[in-house]
């Protein structure tokens, strides 16, 4: 692990590369502090480790600068999106925002968005919807990206599908629950290659049916940055829950993939994009009694929620956690303390940096603030 890195100024090398790779500053920007905040909340796997996936994706046309959300159809309460493959930090929030804008007027919107970027750390959007004091529930597949082995199998035929579901407090922060659907997700399979928190030693699942933990059965033989890129080993990831995980994932094939138009994983060979369905809420409107009160519902929430929080520690000096209560202490403790990256990360960025030649400074001035 490298020294901790201040938050801003990996931000600043991560905005300052994808301007030199030709997105518009704006752009730039939001990707750097959407990849940032997942690595604050402790998410590495959907962090700046994607950095270079990202550029590949850029160079070979799979991902698209500057592109804005086109409304296929839209209604009171539905809209379906295409994202036209740009990348996921700039159709994603205008989608959610979009989701936000209906359920505010109508009390519920369903928006299906096709074709996105990588949408990065799901249960961020959950968050907005939150910020904005509704309800949200996300299922995203990822076409062209298999994967996952069903369970009962040992071959690749589904992606790592995570749902996310977000409920506002008034009064304390949201409740986010954000998770892949298979038993890790990929990123975390990246991180382990790169030197970082090694898999569980059933993680993995080769064709002949052995469980394992290493990477490498994954991503195949080569340098880390090609194998992640190829992806091309013998193994697949398993899914989470044995068969109840596989049967979401699949469900979630289907909603995210099939009936937004986005595309399954598979069969065949589909352009890389995530679909996402997303259903938003407002508490309002299910309301008892005088309209828009919400009192009742917080209060139901706060009752259950120390209902959950009291109950007796499995071990001596453990406590029960909440939905997202793991990613605001991790967020808390990193913009104080700072990011530590895996040095294969941190050496990735460079490389990343020094190939679109940008200044030495800049990229020293990263490495100077240390938080």
């Amino acid at each position: 692990m490298t020294r901790p890195l201040s938050p801003e100024a990996l931000s600043d090398l991560v905005a300052a590369i994808f301007a030199a790779a030709g997105c518009a500053e704006s752009e730039a920007r939001a990707i750097a502090e959407n990849l940032v905040d997942a690595n604050l909340t402790g998410h590495d796997s959907h962090g700046v480790i994607r950095v270079p996936n990202y550029l590949e994706w850029l160079r070979n046309g799979t991902l698209r600068a500057g592109q804005s959300i086109a409304v296929i159809t839209e209604s009171e309460t539905l809209a379906l999106l295409d994202g036209r493959y740009g990348f996921g930090q700039s159709v994603g929030p205008q989608a959610v925002a979009l989701g936000i804008d209906k359920a505010r007027e109508a009390g519920i919107a369903i928006v299906g968005l096709r074709h996105a970027g990588h949408l990065g750390r799901i249960g961020a959007w959950a968050e907005r919807a939150c910020d904005a004091g509704l309800l949200s529930v996300h299922f995203v597949n990822v076409a062209g990206s298999v994967m996952v082995a069903p369970f009962g199998g040992t071959e690749r035929r589904m992606a790592t599908n995570p749902l996310a579901i977000g409920v506002p407090r008034p009064d304390a922060p949201p409740l986010i629950l954000d998770f892949a659907t298979s038993l890790v997700a990929e990123g975390k399979l990246r991180v382990a290659l790169h030197g970082g928190k090694p898999l569980s030693e059933d993680a993995l699942i080769d064709r002949d049916g052995r469980l394992s933990r290493d990477p490498r059965l994954f991503y195949g033989p080569g340098e880390l940055g090609e194998a992640a890129l190829a992806r091309s080993g013998s193994a697949a990831i398993r899914a989470m829950g044995g068969h109840k995980g596989s049967g979401l994932s699949f469900m979630i094939e289907l909603l995210a993939g099939a009936l937004t138009g986005s595309g399954c994983c598979g069969p065949g060979p589909r352009t890389l994009a995530n679909g996402m369905l997303s259903i938003y809420l407002r508490p309002g409107a299910f309301a008892d009694g005088a309209a828009g009160d919400t009192s009742a519902f917080a209060a139901e929430v706060e009752s259950y929620v120390a209902f959950i929080a009291s109950a007796q520690p499995a071990e001596p000096g453990g406590e029960v956690l909440l939905p997202g209560q793991p990613e605001q202490r991790n967020r808390e403790r990193r913009r104080a303390e700072g990011i530590a990256l895996e040095a294969e990360t941190l050496a990735a960025l460079i490389e990343a940096a020094e190939a679109l030649s940008l200044p030495a400074e800049t990229i020293e001035a990263c490495l100077a603030a240390r938080a």
